[in-house]
């Protein structure tokens, strides 16, 4: 005989527990959305060339790929494609790594034997006869490693990027992706296992690869809206190499928009950008101070294109996707406590003191003498320093902050120089292009002039040409002075000639020398802003967030003989600048 303890249970206890499970249920934590955004001349979205392959070459009577002693290579070189059609495989057991076979005994039995012929048994009638493992390969499968075996449309084999040495961009194909959903799909085909960790959207606002033909909306993988129309280099896509394309100004607006409207958008926890080595390193300084977001920004660059030996491209992406999902950079609000970072080889730097310092794996420097490293990827991601700085949603030059016109130059119908109003926003609010500050940089160097002592500018011909192009050209426009370090101290003639630049009415910027690891004295009785401890290249990204931000000095009627008024007016303009030099 059993008993049964029965214990009642009420109404209201049900209810708790069915709230309980929905509240759970309905909280269940979801993968975080990051958002891609592929860059210009972006190595980390470059690939070896497709080269056809030996077994392409003896199928069409071509002559076979040799190695630099002319001997014929013993291996294909494989590249990640799709297969059209189901494909049985008979796999040798105990190939997968040397020692396998050494422990046969603690593996299941074989799927069946393939004879020296080739021929498929369920049973060994030979003691020749290989043990094999049965797998059928199909399409839905993803991508597979295989033999490239294309050839030109002519029947010659492809040896390189362009159908034949010299040939023009249009007889040649691209190794740069458009985007970097394929990528993403390769690293996790290599066991990145990046699929379980985030979701992700990706964004072209500068890509290094392009659509020369346009492409149907229904075969994009990138986010965006209807066809992509065809695309031209230099214009829509920016590479290196033989055919190579530099992003201008106008571009970089065009990119901060875009990035700027997703980011605002709410729907992403974390962003990655993907750029060119020498590059990124403004870039992530830039992002990091225009755009107004909570999210956090990572940075991402490669020193060694896919489909090379120890390629560390995949591996700063991952650092990169583990970085945002873990979390370390929020704050108990979930708010960016750090801003934008660069993600190299496991260490997570600030993107205000990154630079490259060669073109290799570890070959990433920081800037400035005091910092600059803020954590680690090597053991899971961690922050071991904050940064002080300003950035995104804290900068005082962000997106948001910028005004829809600032003061600018211009020389009226009468010569005078005098300050108008230029338009930086449209009326969707989006940085205009055309608007974007042109900032030069000049270098200082003693022995450089006839006599250093004279405070004539009339020798620096290439700063006064500047001057005189940017009234004709460009209303918003600034200068970087790279001076000695740590002080950025300059030759006469060169202080004269840039004072008159700031006399025009356009900011001036003194930074020391390469990379300095001092911190430059602010002279409030100077008409220089004074860079602290930035390089002339973060300098001047900064120095165009301010002019888009402030606009441009009051000029001096006569710049060459100004007013103790208009000087105290540029004054005063100077220190709004060389507050946010002492805090960005």
């Amino acid at each position: 005989m059993t008993t049964t303890n029965q214990f009642p249970i009420s109404p209201k206890f049900v209810f708790f527990l069915l709230l309980v499970f929905s509240f759970k249920v309905g909280n269940a934590q979801e993968k975080p959305r990051i958002a891609i955004f592929s860059g210009p001349t972006a190595t980390i979205q470059n690939s070896y060339p497709l080269i056809t392959s030996n077994k392409a070459r003896e199928q069409n009577e071509l002559s076979l790929l040799t190695n630099d002693e002319g001997e014929t290579m013993p291996f294909d070189r494989l590249y990640y494609q799709k297969i059209a059609a189901p494909v049985t495989l008979y796999i040798e057991m105990f190939t997968a790594h040397p020692l396998e076979s050494d422990v046969k005994e603690l593996y299941g039995e074989p799927d069946g034997y393939v004879d020296e012929n080739g021929k498929f048994r369920k049973t060994r009638k030979s003691p020749s006869d290989k043990p094999v493992l049965k797998v059928e390969l199909r399409p839905e499968d993803g991508l597979y490693p295989l033999p490239y075996m294309a050839v030109q449309a002519d029947g010659k084999p492809w040896d390189a990027t362009a159908a034949y040495p010299g040939a023009p961009f249009s007889a040649s194909r691209q190794t740069f992706y458009p985007n970097a959903s394929r990528i993403f799909e390769e690293i996790e085909r290599n066991g990145g296992n990046i699929y379980g960790v985030a979701d992700y959207d990706f964004y072209r606002p500068a890509p290094a690869g392009g659509y020369t033909k346009g492409l149907p909306a229904e075969d994009r993988t990138d986010t965006g809206d209807g066809d992509i129309p065809p695309e031209t280099l230099g214009k829509d896509f920016f590479t290196y190499g033989p055919y190579g394309a530099s992003q201008n100004r106008m571009q970089l607006a065009k990119a901060t928009n875009m990035v700027q409207e997703v980011m605002a958008s709410g729907e992403y926890d974390g962003s990655i950008w993907l750029e060119g080595s020498p590059s990124i390193e403004n870039t992530s300084y830039w992002m990091g101070l225009l755009i107004d977001s909570k999210a956090p920004l990572v940075f991402n660059a490669a020193q060694r294109m896919r489909g090379l030996v120890s390629a560390d491209g995949d591996q700063n992406i991952i650092d990169g996707i583990n970085y945002i999902s873990s979390g370390v950079w929020a704050d108990e609000n979930g708010i960016t406590r750090v801003g934008s970072v660069m993600i190299q080889d496991q260490i997570i730097f600030s993107s205000r003191e990154v630079q490259k310092g060669d073109a290799r794996p570890g070959g990433y420097v920081t800037t400035g003498g005091y910092g600059g490293i803020i954590g680690s990827m090597g053991y899971g991601p961690k922050l071991t320093f904050l940064p002080l700085r300003k950035h995104t949603h804290l900068s005082e030059v962000n997106f948001t902050k910028i005004p829809k016109t600032v003061p600018g130059i211009a020389v009226s119908e009468a010569g005078s120089i005098e300050n108008v109003e230029v338009a930086v926003k449209d009326a969707g609010g989006k940085l205009i292009p055309e608007s974007m500050p042109m900032v030069s940089i000049f270098k200082s160097a003693r022995w450089k002039t006839e006599d250093d002592g004279s405070d004539d500018p009339s020798g620096e011909i290439d700063i006064l040409a500047r001057i005189n192009d940017n009234l004709k050209k460009y209303p918003l426009a600034g200068f970087v002075g790279e001076g000695m370090a740590p002080y950025g101290s300059m030759i006469a003639p060169m202080d004269a000639a840039l004072e008159l630049a700031a006399l025009h009415g356009y900011p001036v910027l003194k930074a020391a020398r390469g990379n300095a690891d001092g911190f430059m004295n602010t002279d409030p009785d100077n008409l220089f802003i004074e860079g602290h401890n930035t390089t002339s290249t973060k300098g001047r990204v900064l120095l165009m967030a301010c002019i888009l931000r402030y606009g441009t000095y009051p000029p001096a009627k006569d710049p060459l003989n100004p007013t103790a008024k208009e000087l105290e007016a540029i004054k005063a303009k100077i220190k709004l600048y060389q507050e946010v030099f002492h805090t960005h």
